[in-house]
C-alpha cells in the first residue's frame, strides 16, 4: 500500500513534467537498458501508465528487417525520435549493438567497433540539437535473472516472453559482463551519462526512476 501511494504521487507529478513538455515543445529521450528480465518494460509501464498518450510514446522496435540491416544503424531509431512537444520512452535502444549484439553474434566486430566508436558523437548531436537524453540502465544479480526465467517458465501465460536469446542469457552472463563494462567505460560521458539502478526490487526501480526523471527536467 505505501508502494502503491509513493507510486502514484509520483506519477501524478510526472503529469506535471509532461505538461511543461508540451508547454515549452521540449523533446525528452528515456531509454531503458538492462540484461534480459531486468524489468525494463514494467519500468517503462510505472513511467507511462497516467501520461497522455497524444505526447508521449513507447517504442520497443524488433529485430531489423533485411531492408534495415542494410542501412546506416542509427537510421531506425531516428525515425523514432520525439517531436516538438513529446517524450519517448526506449524501451530497449540503440544500445542493442553494445551488448545483445555481439554476445548473441548478431552484429560482426567491425560492426560492433563502428558503433562504439560513433554513438557519443551521435548523442552529442541530439543533445546538441536540444534533446534532453537520459539513459537508464536496470542492473540484477545472476540469482535475480535465474529466478525470474524459472518463474516464466513455469507459468503457461507467459512462456511466450522466453526468446532463443533470453534462455541463453544465464550462460551468457560472463560475455555480457565484459560487454556491459565496456558500454560503461566508452559510453558514460559527462554530457551523456548511464542513470544506474539496482533492479532486483522492481518496486525500488519504479519509483527511483520517476524521480530521477522529474530531477532531471526543470519544470515547476
Amino acid at each position: 500500500m505505501i508502494y502503491q501511494q509513493k507510486l502514484i504521487k509520483l506519477q501524478a507529478e510526472l503529469i506535471k513534467a509532461q505538461n511543461w513538455i508540451v508547454d515549452n515543445e521540449e523533446r525528452v529521450v528515456v531509454i531503458v537498458e538492462g540484461r534480459e528480465f531486468a524489468g525494463k518494460g514494467d519500468a517503462v509501464r510505472a513511467f507511462t501508465d497516467h501520461l497522455n498518450p497524444r505526447s508521449m510514446r513507447v517504442v520497443a522496435l524488433q529485430k531489423p528487417t533485411p531492408k534495415e540491416q542494410g542501412q546506416w544503424y542509427f537510421k531506425r531509431y531516428i525515425q523514432q525520435l520525439p517531436e516538438r512537444g513529446e517524450i519517448a520512452f526506449f524501451d530497449r535502444s540503440w544500445y542493442n549493438r553494445a551488448i545483445v549484439e555481439p554476445v548473441n553474434g548478431f552484429c560482426t566486430p567491425d560492426e560492433y567497433e563502428r558503433f562504439m566508436n560513433e554513438v557519443n558523437y551521435f548523442e552529442k548531436m541530439l543533445i546538441g540539437d536540444g534533446i534532453r537524453l537520459m539513459k537508464f540502465y536496470l542492473s540484477i544479480t545472476q540469482d535475480e535473472q535465474k529466478r525470474r526465467i524459472d518463474g516464466i517458465r513455469q507459468d503457461p501465460l507467459r512462456r511466450w516472453e522466453l526468446s532463443p536469446v533470453d534462455l541463453n542469457a544465464l550462460k551468457l552472463w560472463d560475455e555480457y559482463t565484459h560487454y556491459k563494462k565496456e558500454m560503461f567505460r566508452r559510453t558514460d560521458g559527462k554530457a551523456n551519462p548511464w542513470i544506474k539502478i539496482k533492479a532486483n526490487d522492481k518496486r525500488k526501480v519504479h519509483l527511483q526512476g520517476i524521480r530521477r526523471i522529474l530531477k532531471e527536467l526543470p519544470y515547476k
